[in-house]
């Protein structure tokens, strides 16, 4: 139960177990300005004096600050110059693959997967997502995608159904969490609680915290409920969590690179799910965060916090929240230097993802991709809800801004003339 202590935003400091929770769950949007005295990065475990707290939340969180590079800020602009070729979708047999009301057909097809630098540029935040490179060539088989993420109201049917127990809401073994006291092994979350004032960008412990009885039932801790917000995506679920789901609904979890096909609506190398500007004719078109981080969201988008699915428009594929709103869980472990592993001059069909993973950050965390971004994203600090960029988070651990949606396999025609191909 590694996350178990996460990071909500400043709310209580438990001593030592959830210090070290807390690091763990927020790989996906931290700064990697660490001191010398936070951490052992060859070991991943706080050294002498350092909050286990914050050590745990570290893992859980995916946006990491980072320095600017203007040129690669330019490239971005124009799509990556020759990083991104057109993408060329698969035509199958139409008349049987068809969306449905609750999930969108994904043709696939072949495309450039990953992104180079935004930073530097209007919305670019301060992220090198150097994780994301080198832009590759990549083959997926047609599939079914979830329109949204799953909701409150569908993991519920999940929970009545089979009884099951998020890791959320087990508490922590001596044995995860070893010379822990008894006392301080108790079940909750990581919950984003902002500070009541302007803050440094380099700790994120200001503004996650972790908190004792927050579960997928009660996101923001024992006091929160999910009292109207049925139609919201469950969060609060770790990557096991999102898998056991979809195992049950008779699905899976995506794969990162069908992901980020799907994100992309037949496109090639644009920013956004949308398109290229982070607004259309001025109307925002995801959940994120404006006004100052992480003290103070203006809500310019209409939504403070997690929001409804289905609240802004649908991508080319008919998906919703393809950016924003909330993390979403991938099948993939997490490698920084995977991207590194494709031969250049082939492509790549259907990735796994890597055997095992691995994190230069935090060698010692075994971390499953997250793709999306939520609604703490913005230019201040994490901008990894531009399509091709990554997050990160323990498998274990889980936060008020991770959800998942889940795709489905079909089975293809081998029948050569059923199956053709169209350049975007």
């Amino acid at each position: 139960m590694k996350i178990k202590h996460f990071l909500s935003t400043g709310v209580i400091i438990l001593a030592l177990p959830i210090l070290v929770l807390l690091s763990l769950v927020f790989q996906s949007c931290h700064s990697t300005n660490k001191s010398s005295s936070d951490t052992d990065s060859a070991t991943s475990r706080p050294i002498a004096n350092a909050p286990a707290a914050g050590f745990k939340i570290k893992a859980a969180i995916s946006c990491t600050k980072n320095g600017m590079v203007r040129e690669d800020s330019i490239l971005y602009m124009h799509q990556g110059g020759e990083s991104f070729k057109p993408t060329v979708i698969n035509v199958v047999n139409t008349a049987t693959n068809k969306s449905n009301a609750d999930m969108a057909w994904i043709p696939g097809g072949t495309f450039s997967m990953g992104g180079v630098n935004p930073t530097g540029m209007t919305d670019g935040g301060m992220e090198a997502m150097d994780d994301a490179r080198p832009v590759h060539r990549v083959f997926v088989d047609g599939f079914y995608m979830d329109k949204t993420e799953v909701t409150n109201a569908q993991f519920a049917k999940f929970v009545k159904a089979t009884g099951y127990v998020t890791v959320a809401e087990q508490k922590p073994t001596a044995a995860e969490f070893p010379g822990v006291p008894t006392a301080d092994l108790v079940a909750g979350s990581v919950v984003f609680t902002p500070p009541n004032h302007k803050v440094q960008l380099n700790d994120i412990s200001q503004w996650w915290s972790f908190q004792k009885g927050a579960d997928w039932k009660h996101p923001l801790g024992p006091e929160s409920d999910l009292k109207g917000k049925e139609n919201y995506p469950v969060v609060q679920v770790a990557w096991e969590d999102a898998a056991a789901y979809a195992k049950w609904a008779g699905k899976r979890l995506p794969t990162e690179a069908e992901w980020e096909f799907a994100a992309r609506g037949g496109k090639a190398g644009e920013l956004y799910p949308w398109g290229n500007q982070l607004k259309q004719d001025g109307r925002w078109m995801a959940n994120t965060f404006q006004g100052s981080f992480p003290d103070r969201d203006n809500a310019e988008d209409g939504e403070t916090g997690l929001g409804p699915v289905k609240k802004y428009p649908a991508n080319a594929y008919g998906l919703y929240d393809m950016a924003g709103n909330a993390w979403e869980w991938c099948a993939d472990w997490y490698r920084n230097d995977y991207y590194n592993s494709f031969n250049p001059n082939t492509v790549a069909r259907n990735p796994q993802g890597p055997a095992a993973s691995f994190d230069q950050q935090e060698p010692g965390q075994k971390k499953k991709v997250q793709r999306g971004g939520s609604f703490l994203c913005t230019d201040q600090y994490c901008t990894r809800y531009m399509v091709g960029s990554r997050g990160k988070g323990e498998y274990r651990s889980a936060t008020n801004h991770v959800g998942f949606r889940c795709v489905q396999d079909v089975k293809h025609s081998n029948n050569p003339a059923q199956l053709t191909r169209k350049a975007l």
